[in-house]
């Protein structure tokens, strides 16, 4: 993982807005529609390109593929592994348990209305060994056409899984995990190997608190993610610290968020994983403040930090200087080596996902890129 050194760097969460043609073949897939799968791969090949090249443009230096060959970050899996099958448990946000009329807001996005969420009704194991492999190579292409620092690709995590598809096979939530974790081994590598920054998408360990573990108590809720992460780090055995990168999330959606578990809860257990950086949100109004944390909690040898400071929710561009201000309070904090600058979350996390106007995405990763150049200069003379 390349560091901060001469200039900031600047990444985002992984998803991206899809093309209006890919969005309706992948509808059309998820919902038992025949499509040709030849098809379909060439325009995931295509849109890869097209995404990549927008990043670039943005001034993006870290990228990936976007997501574009993924119904969604997480549930994308059970196209990838067996096991899954029926239909799993409605999630409850206990945050909008408050706010029914904002529930019905958010429940109703298309992306997130339409997703598929089976259960866990049968072994794990690994079907697809190729779609890893082809999401690296479409990536590899179109890096080929483009100057960009450092590409990565993400993936779920065990315990992401395990919240989004319920267990109806193993009977116990530890065997549960590690089952999923050995059979998501084999994706981790793939990314590793093919020379890419692995990004691990563990909302499990933030959203996981007011969803998963809502009935806990904050200390009953740290020891099922030190589980989490004894899961993930057996995932990554093989995949070395400094390729691998984790993502918190406590729910990419503009809501009251007021049982977001603090990130001062959860940090130091974030930093026992496998992982040199840290991707997390920083920019929204319940986690804006928490750059403060850092005057008292020093950042492990090794590890970077990757905050957002970009909303991923809201259609405001934020302005450069606030996000030049957003990235100096860190790298005072932590050493601008230390810091990447990133985002809250996705801009697509499921496909058809709106919350963001496609063409103000690009606006605001533009902005990113112009206050990391804004921030370059007070810190890099």
């Amino acid at each position: 993982m390349k560091r901060s050194t001469g200039r900031f760097l600047t990444t985002h969460t992984g998803s991206l807005p899809r093309p209006e043609d890919l969005i309706r073949t992948m509808f059309a897939k998820e919902e038992g529609v025949p499509v040709d799968a030849g098809a379909l791969a060439a325009r995931i090949r295509t849109a890869v390109g097209e995404v990549v090249r927008k990043q670039t443009e943005a001034g993006i230096a870290v990228v990936d593929d976007g997501e574009m060959s993924k119904p969604s970050y997480a549930t994308y899996v059970k196209d990838r592994l067996t096991g899954f099958g029926g239909a799993s448990h409605p999630l409850q946000y206990q945050d909008l348990v408050d706010f029914p009329g904002m529930a019905r807001r958010v429940f109703g996005d298309p992306g997130r209305a339409r997703r598929k969420t089976p259960a866990c009704t049968g072994a794990i194991a690994v079907r697809d060994r190729s779609a890893a492999a082809a999401d690296a190579d479409n990536l590899n292409a179109a890096l080929g056409g483009v100057r960009a620092e450092e590409g990565f690709l993400t993936a779920a995590s065990p315990g992401v899984i395990s919240l989004f598809f319920r267990d109806e096979h193993y009977g116990n939530h530890e065997k549960y995990l590690f089952a999923i974790a050995e059979a998501m081994r084999h994706e981790y590598e793939t990314v590793a190997g093919a020379g890419f920054i692995l990004q691990i998408d563990c909302p499990d360990l933030a959203m996981g608190r007011h969803i998963q573990y809502a009935a806990l108590s904050t200390a009953e809720f740290l020891k099922a993610a030190r589980l989490h992460i004894d899961a993930l780090n057996h995932a990554l055995a093989n995949v070395p610290p400094e390729q691998a990168r984790v993502h918190l999330c406590w729910g990419n959606y503009e809501g009251p968020h007021h049982y977001d578990v603090p990130l001062a809860d959860i940090i130091e257990t974030v930093f026992t994983a496998r992982a040199n950086g840290i991707s997390f949100e920083a920019a929204n109004p319940r986690h804006a403040h928490e750059w403060k944390l850092f005057e008292r909690i020093k950042v492990p040898a090794g590890k970077v930090l990757i905050p957002g400071v970009i909303d991923s929710t809201t259609n405001f561009i934020e302005h450069p200087e606030l996000v030049a201000e957003r990235i100096g309070r860190y790298a005072t904090l932590v050493g601008a080596e230390n810091v990447i600058a990133g985002t809250d979350c996705g801009f697509g996390t499921w496909v058809g996902q709106s919350a963001v106007d496609p063409d103000i995405v690009w606006a605001k990763l533009a902005a990113l890129a112009e206050g990391a150049r804004l921030a370059t200069r007070e810190f890099f003379r």
